[in-house]
């Protein structure tokens, strides 16, 4: 049920109106560059490369990940439309970006992204809400794998998604997941057998319902309730997944 990688074409269900041009945006400033593709697995750039651009997400889904000492793949997150990738304050990017989906950029180069910050000066706390989201969005997994169980790390990465749809308000979304089952299981700091348990679980409880070929309608308050911090035994976490023996506790 889950897409593979070539196979899946994300488009945005709602799109925020650019700003007017005599009220600057970030969004605003990308707005008359050109659009670049870039297919399924292609990589947009790697981990350690030099951060000259940075990108606006227009349609699609990109990943963010490092490669770890022993070889390999931690995603750090998900990208959709309407965020933007590379603002690095160091001369070279700290992570990579590949494109879970056929997936539509905008690039500004960094110097001349510098140059509209000081013309603009306005933008700069935008752009530092920016950076902070990224903050606390590391926190968040760094929680997420430190603290949860296999269920509720899987809950809250639904719930995630959910929000990010124009359906977000309603109690049952349904939410379309272009990413495979591999990517999620490098995201969580599970294997793939955890993710697929897990899946299959919730969607036997009624949790997740398959609508289409890769669309899943949530039931978001139950979801919210499996995502806490509730004591659990066991529910399906193996011993090679991240976090069941490092933090001390038998995760599930």
């Amino acid at each position: 049920m889950f897409a593979t990688e070539r196979e899946y074409q994300f488009r945005p269900s709602n799109v925020t109106p650019f700003a007017a041009a005599t009220t600057p945006t970030l969004a605003s400033v990308f707005r008359n560059q050109p659009t670049e593709v870039v297919q399924a697995g292609g990589a947009l750039f790697w981990e350690g490369d030099p951060a000259k651009h940075l990108f606006e997400v227009v349609d699609g889904v990109l990943r963010i990940f490092r490669i770890i000492g022993d070889g390999r793949r931690v995603i750090t997150g998900f990208l959709f439309p309407g965020d933007l990738v590379g603002i690095s304050m160091k001369d070279r990017y700290l992570y990579g970006a590949e494109a879970v989906t056929v997936t539509k950029v905008r690039r500004f180069a960094r110097s001349s992204f510098q140059e509209k910050m000081n013309q603009h000066p306005e933008l700069r706390p935008k752009l530092f809400a920016r950076l902070c989201d990224e903050m606390a969005a590391a926190q968040d997994q760094m929680a997420l794998l430190a603290r949860k169980t296999a269920e509720e790390r899987l809950c809250s990465f639904l719930l995630l998604l959910a929000r990010r749809t124009e359906d977000a308000s309603k109690s049952t979304p349904t939410v379309e997941l272009p990413m495979t089952r591999q990517d999620i299981a490098d995201y969580l700091g599970l294997t793939v057998e955890t993710v697929s348990r897990n899946v299959t679980k919730l969607t036997a409880r009624g949790m997740i319902v398959p609508k289409g070929r890769h669309g899943y309608q949530f039931k978001t308050e139950r979801l919210a309730l499996l995502a806490g911090d509730e004591d659990a035994d066991n529910n399906g976490c193996d011993d090679r997944d991240i976090g069941c023996q490092r933090f001390g506790r038998t995760l599930a």
